[in-house]
């Protein structure tokens, strides 16, 4: 159905082949009709095939019945069938009639012919813009560019990509999506990651390697880290208008697996020692 109405709006955009269809000149696919009578004097409801047919307007627009003869197959039909609809719903949209209107299922259309899509891609690409094809609901592969910076759940309009329509061809609404990453939670223009870091770097500090979406970058942990304590990494995010968001590093303090004799008892020790309550404000 809708390869029909691609194929039969090629003819309704071309003002020399709408008139030469509206005459009876030529056929839904373009090739030239013989009627065996002079040109435009054929008379209504004759099929080139020899048989008569009755096409009746109702609120579902213009439909055929009656006989077909062979010349008269179901594919060429079914492409003079939708573009007699489509000529006959504009016709009558401008006369006050009922009108046709098209509305496929499966997906979304909205007034004028638009149509819903979804794409989805990675947070990588959504940082650096991409292009992407496309395959829309009608069939038709489209070349779609992503701009670097996408929010989640943006939309993206290909103007003129969409169904015919009372009023033209209207567009393509592509609803992007971000797929969650592994590492890097999405926040504004912003990033979070949190680090696994050991304990005696926490209580030392250190010098670590932090990934980013644009490669691996050293980050100092300062001695004394609570688990918890967030650094900021400045212009590792995403994309802005006015400046890239920056990466938020939060440490998280990370045990050995296994278990340790000398740790265990390094922490009796200092807990008869320096025994201290950081949980004394909470109760």
């Amino acid at each position: 159905r809708f390869a029909e109405i691609n194929s039969a709006y090629e003819i309704l955009g071309d003002a020399t082949k709408r008139r030469a269809f509206d005459n009876g000149e030529i056929d839904a696919q373009g090739k030239q009709r013989f009627h065996g009578f002079a040109a435009g004097s054929a008379p209504s409801g004759f099929s080139r095939a020899g048989g008569f047919e009755t096409f009746t307007f109702g609120p579902e627009g213009l439909r055929r019945s009656g006989a077909r003869g062979r010349g008269g197959g179901a594919s060429a039909g079914g492409f003079e069938d939708v573009l007699r609809e489509m000529v006959g719903g504009a016709a009558a949209g401008r006369h006050g009639g009922f009108g046709a209107r098209f509305e496929p299922e499966g997906f979304a259309a909205e007034s004028g012919g638009d149509v819903a899509a979804a794409l989805t891609i990675s947070l990588e690409e959504a940082a650096g813009g991409t292009r992407q094809r496309v395959r829309l609901p009608t069939g038709k592969d489209v070349d779609v560019s992503i701009p670097a910076g996408l929010a989640d759940g943006q939309q993206i309009r290909l103007r003129g990509q969409g169904l015919p329509g009372p009023s033209g061809i209207g567009d393509v609404l592509i609803t992007v999506t971000i797929a969650a990453h592994k590492l890097f939670a999405r926040d504004g223009n912003d990033l979070r990651l949190d680090l696994p870091v050991t304990l005696y770097e926490a209580v030392l500090g250190a010098k670590v390697r932090v990934p980013t979406l644009a490669g691996a970058v050293e980050l100092a942990i300062p001695p004394a880290s609570n688990s918890g304590r967030t650094l900021r990494i400045r212009g590792k995010g995403m994309p802005g208008k006015d400046r890239a968001g920056d990466l938020l590093v939060t440490l998280r303090i990370v045990l050995p697996e296994r278990k340790d004799a000398d740790l265990e008892a390094l922490m009796r020790r200092w807990r008869d020692e320096n025994p201290y309550d950081p949980r004394g404000e909470a109760g």
